[in-house]
């Protein structure tokens, strides 16, 4: 196997917004309590992150402060994936300049490709040697899935260390794990599979629910598979509130409950609406993270 970047939990970071722009204390903030609760590692503009509302010059800056607040407590990981493959390349070695330990790679979006497309791709940004890849595949915003068996032909790659895997389709994860052995490393791309996946021999996850209680995720990618087996069904309910609406429209909601940051986010997302902004307040509530 590759080297693990991780063991356990990564959060996939909000970006706190404030009167349009990136609220920089708030991110401080954001940071020094995900560490403080003992996190594992920190994606910086993921899709939770809200990168494809961003200027170019706002994923630079975001990812920068990142990188200088972590101050290499734990590895961050940027989110450079896009649906073309000069411009990852180009943002993943900015990324290596300013100091990232890994990339996070979505498979292509809209002008999507085929499986031999998805193979060519990784290759690409993996033999361009900037930063280890971690691949993402999440069909349900990508309208693209990769199958087990071109994962396979890319865990040959040296350079690529691992999966985010969001497919929600537990039976192609083991079939993706059996096929990959011990090359690269698994990480639920579901907070509701953490536990099954660990189970079959992953590494653990990269977590939204993480967020705004990161030393839940910490625990259920840590402690012995049964107690995290219980704790996974104990915060299903508040899992599944946090997607009542498009991602990260109601991690957003929550963490402003919290303090943690306005309940800003760009458009084309809109704020959570009322109604499950009622829901998601109750099942916080249920979870002990509000009063």
């Amino acid at each position: 196997m590759s080297s693990v970047l991780f063991t356990g939990c990564a959060t996939a970071l909000i970006t706190p917004f404030k009167e349009g722009r990136v609220d920089d204390e708030a991110l401080a903030k954001l940071l020094d309590f995900q560490i403080d609760q003992g996190i594992d590692a920190i994606v910086a503009c993921g899709t939770t992150g809200e990168p494809s509302a961003m200027t170019n010059a706002e994923w630079e800056h975001t990812l920068s402060f990142i990188i200088r607040q972590v101050h290499s407590r734990v590895p961050v990981i940027a989110g450079t994936g896009g649906n073309c493959t000069a411009d990852v390349i180009e943002k993943a070695r900015f990324a290596r300049e300013l100091g990232a330990d890994a990339q996070l790679c979505v498979t292509p979006y809209y002008n999507k490709t085929t499986q031999a497309g998805l193979i060519a791709h990784y290759r690409a940004i993996a033999q361009d040697g900037a930063l280890p890849v971690v691949v993402y595949n999440v069909p349900s915003r990508t309208g693209l899935n990769m199958l087990p068996e071109t994962l396979a032909a890319l865990s040959q790659e040296e350079n690529i260390i691992g999966i985010k895997e969001a497919s929600g389709n537990m039976a192609q994860i083991m079939e993706m794990m059996r096929l990959c052995g011990k090359e690269i490393a698994f990480y639920s791309g579901s907070d509701e599979l953490t536990a099954p996946v660990r189970a079959m021999g992953g590494q653990g996850t990269i977590s939204v629910l993480s967020n705004i209680a990161p030393a839940v995720m910490r625990d259920m990618t840590h402690l012995p598979i049964g107690q995290a087996a219980e704790m996974n069904l104990q915060y299903l309910p508040l899992m599944n509130a946090l997607f009542l609406e498009v991602n990260p429209i109601p991690v957003k909601a929550a963490a402003a409950m919290l303090g943690l940051c306005e309940n800003e986010v760009r458009l084309p997302l809109v704020p959570l609406s009322s109604k499950n902004e009622q829901r998601l307040k109750d099942e916080m509530k249920k979870a002990g993270l509000l009063c």
